[in-house]
């Protein structure tokens, strides 16, 4: 443990802090002496016992940024934290989430601070200053170190580390109002489309049911939906699909995609290209299905079918139907 004092960018929804947030604080225990979450939102106080749980001894709640359903953090809580750091509350590392939102403000503090900021990161050491990153579709892996001064800035992508309660008590919750932003502040979200769905998130599932060309055609989709209801799972995709329009970007994984880690991950008609491979390997038990015997995606599968989804998949459906 190398690193003193390290903060991470905790984003919350509805339902409290997001799995990232918690994967990020769960590794920052390990590389720092002491963990500062950074929230906004109003509801500091709420997620302070969850936060806490994870490993935050403080948190900066840098309130309410505006309507969360126009107002834009970027900016706001990059200007936010440039303050803090500047004015004296100076990280060793902050570790960002890499969601829209988290990018966003790791490169604006990126500029703010004028330090660099390392992304892509699916690794870390357990001193802190050295992280890895998937190169060549996940083929190859580079890894990185600061040499200049803090503070280090990481953009760390989901499911890199597992999300693990240290038991810690509730944080204690600093207000830290993020400061005027100017111009750049005054962009604002004009409309949202909210795909809807049933069943668990598809990152955050713990059974994943996906479908790649191998299924021939898009109403063949159908079969792999369905095997994952009854699995109380999750449906995705390979990338082949989604760009062919059969099914929407929002259930692809792999490199592209989103990265998952469920119990089970079932690869229906997919191949197992690396982009998607690398999405999806650190699945706990993965079965694969397809006709294709020397098909990358066996090299991972703990069980492998050889044979048609349009056979194997309907006497699937069956099987679980009739238990």
């Amino acid at each position: 443990m190398a690193l003193d004092n390290v903060w991470v960018l905790a984003e919350a929804g509805q339902a409290g802090p997001t799995s990232l947030s918690l994967e990020l604080l769960t590794k920052a225990r390990t590389i720092g002496a002491s963990v500062t979450a950074v929230t906004w939102g109003g509801g500091a106080a709420e997620h302070a016992a969850v936060l806490g749980e994870y490993g935050a001894t403080k948190i900066y709640d840098l309130g309410d940024l505006g309507d969360p359903g126009e107002a834009l953090p970027g900016a706001p809580v990059a200007s936010a934290m440039a303050a803090l750091v500047e004015g004296g509350e100076r990280p060793d590392a902050i570790l960002f989430p890499a969601s829209y939102d988290g990018r966003d403000v790791a490169g604006r503090l990126s500029v703010k601070l004028d330090r660099p900021v390392i992304t892509n990161i699916v690794g870390m050491s357990d001193d802190g200053l050295s992280t890895q990153h998937p190169l060549f579709g996940g083929s190859q892996t580079a890894t990185a170190r600061f040499t200049g001064e803090g503070p280090f800035l990481y953009v760390v992508r989901a499911k890199s580390f597992a999300a693990e309660p240290a038991g810690g008590g509730p944080a204690e919750v600093v207000q830290a109002a993020a400061p005027e932003a100017g111009p750049t502040a005054a962009a604002r979200v004009v409309s949202r489309h909210v795909e809807e769905r049933s069943g668990p998130k598809l990152d955050e599932a713990g059974v994943v049911v996906s479908g790649g060309r191998g299924l021939g055609s898009a109403d063949s989709y159908e079969l792999v939906e369905e095997l994952a209801k009854l699995l109380n799972g999750a449906p995705g995709a390979s990338r082949a699909i989604v760009d062919a329009g059969w099914v929407p970007y929002a259930r692809q994984v792999g490199q592209t995609g989103k990265t998952v880690k469920p119990n089970l991950y079932l690869a229906c008609g997919i191949s197992g290209a690396t982009q998607h491979l690398v999405g999806m390997k650190g699945s706990k038990h993965i079965v694969a299905v397809n006709k294709d015997q020397d098909a990358p995606i066996f090299s991972v599968a703990d069980l492998g079918i050889v044979g048609d989804v349009h056979k194997v998949l309907p006497a699937l459906i069956e099987a679980l139907k009739s238990r």
